[in-house]
């Protein structure tokens, strides 16, 4: 039986052609030297920033945080929201995990969740964001410590 194959393509190319792109030009590279800044993804950037903004306030509260964890997620799970929720509206932009133990009876570490797509949306540009992930950081480590926002941050 024949195989029809598109437009004159033949058989035997087949195999020339798996890392070349359809036009035959080669894959693309990358656009920037992976050591400029503009080679960053959005995610990079944040994560970046988000250590920035948590520098301040560990360097003040380094003994009481030892037991916390930072992280990022791109967006909340759309399960139901807590008591301990920064929230914008509806939309949660952090979230405290309490220190628990899991189902091997082992304990777990208290962590904050960061969530980098609704802070993003609602910054008007990147230093209005670094401001935000600040006041979230700083009202997320105040829940956790049990004190006053404004003690967490040295005002």
């Amino acid at each position: 039986m024949p195989v029809v194959m598109a437009r004159g393509s033949r058989r035997e190319g087949l195999s020339r052609r798996r890392n070349r792109d359809r036009h035959g030009r080669g894959l693309r590279g990358p656009l920037y030297p992976a050591t400029l800044p503009a080679a960053r993804s959005r995610a990079e950037r944040f994560d970046a920033l988000v250590i920035e903004a948590l520098e301040p306030i560990e360097a003040r509260w380094r003994t009481e945080l030892t037991q916390l964890d930072v992280a990022v997620d791109d967006v909340p799970d759309v399960q139901g929201t807590e008591e301990d929720v920064v929230e914008d509206g509806n939309v949660p932009l952090a979230r405290l995990v309490p220190a628990t133990v899991d189902r091997q009876g082992l304990p777990t570490r208290a962590r904050i969740v960061l969530y980098r797509r609704p802070l993003e949306a609602r910054a008007k540009d990147g230093a209005d964001l670094s401001d935000l992930v600040h006041d979230v950081l700083v009202e997320q480590v105040a829940n956790y410590l049990g004190l006053d926002p404004d003690v967490v941050d040295g005002e």
